[in-house]
């Protein structure tokens, strides 16, 4: 009776170990912990992202190096790990969302894309031949069901979260947001909350060059991206 070599639980995404685990999966999560940190967070005013960028050149042009996607009008996408596997998906995330205008005349919810995107990150664990994505992504919107916040992991598992971090730190962010939150923030105080969470788990200083802040307003249903000199006024402790 032939059994099955250790090396093949390793190198096969579709086999399973004896105690039922999928390697690559699991390497596809250790990617992300070595990705750059960024925070969602609902308030009753909103939902936000903060993403931090790891500049490791005076040379690269900050603006090069997105970590926050705007999907449709009212739904933006941060991620941590492997942001060329990030890129692909908000792609198909951004095409599903067309698809659903035009079928439906009328906008995706934030909970039909991120299962759409979940849906397809599932299949990529299922099949020989192709690689979980490395990457774990923030989806954040609001639509006619007040601010949502999802995290989306390599293994397709799809958790609605009121604040959630992804990469290096996640820990000590979510540690540092559990005893912080509240469900009376307003937008402002939301992510003022994200980045003293960023500051207080990074070796690196926050700067406007390496922070980005989106958000999505449930007012307006609009996304927005700040400008370096309004991400300024967030990354001082008194908003001076």
């Amino acid at each position: 009776m032939y059994g099955v070599s250790p090396q093949a639980y390793d190198r096969a995404i579709t086999v399973f170990s004896p105690d039922g685990r999928l390697f690559q999966v699991e390497y596809a999560k250790e990617a992300v912990k070595r990705g750059a940190t960024a925070v969602g967070i609902t308030t009753k005013e909103g939902v936000a992202l903060v993403a931090f960028k790891s500049i490791h050149s005076r040379l690269v042009v900050p603006d090069s190096l997105r970590k926050i996607f705007e999907v449709d009008q009212h739904i933006c996408v941060t991620a941590s790990g492997l942001i060329a596997d990030a890129r692909r998906l908000v792609y198909i995330a951004r095409v599903d969302a067309q698809r659903h205008r035009i079928t439906y005349s009328e906008a995706p919810t934030v909970d039909s894309i991120a299962r759409s995107v979940c849906d397809l990150m599932q299949v990529y664990t299922q099949y020989g031949g192709i690689r979980p994505f490395g990457v774990s992504l923030l989806i954040a919107g609001a639509d006619a069901g007040g601010a949502k916040l999802f995290e989306a992991e390599p293994s397709g598992a799809m958790t609605a979260y009121t604040a959630d971090s992804i990469g290096a730190n996640k820990k000590e962010v979510d540690e540092y947001l559990e005893a912080k939150y509240n469900d009376k923030l307003t937008l402002d105080d939301g992510i003022r909350l994200c980045v003293e969470a960023l500051r207080e788990t990074q070796e690196e200083k926050l700067q406007p060059e390496n922070v980005e802040i989106s958000f999505v307003p449930t007012k307006t249903l609009k996304c927005t991206v700040l400008p370096d000199k309004q991400i300024g006024k967030y990354l001082t402790k008194h908003g001076k």
